[in-house]
């Protein structure tokens, strides 16, 4: 088992592009415990997430 698998992880920007291949890579080495954090407002960044394995998602205010 890999060390990492018990691990909780924060992925900020997680909707992006990058973020999204972070959470997709994280879920391949067995990890789902992760937070991810982003800013949707009214963009289909969500799609990125389709599929990929997360515990939380928190949205990201805009000041």
């Amino acid at each position: 088992m890999n060390s990492m698998a018990k691990k909780k992880c924060i992925v900020t920007g997680g909707a992006g592009l990058i973020g999204s291949n972070l959470v997709q890579e994280l879920n391949r080495l067995g990890i789902d415990d992760i937070l991810v954090v982003d800013h949707l407002g009214t963009s289909s960044k969500w799609k990125n997430l389709v599929g990929k394995r997360y515990s939380d998602y928190l949205e990201k205010k805009h000041s």
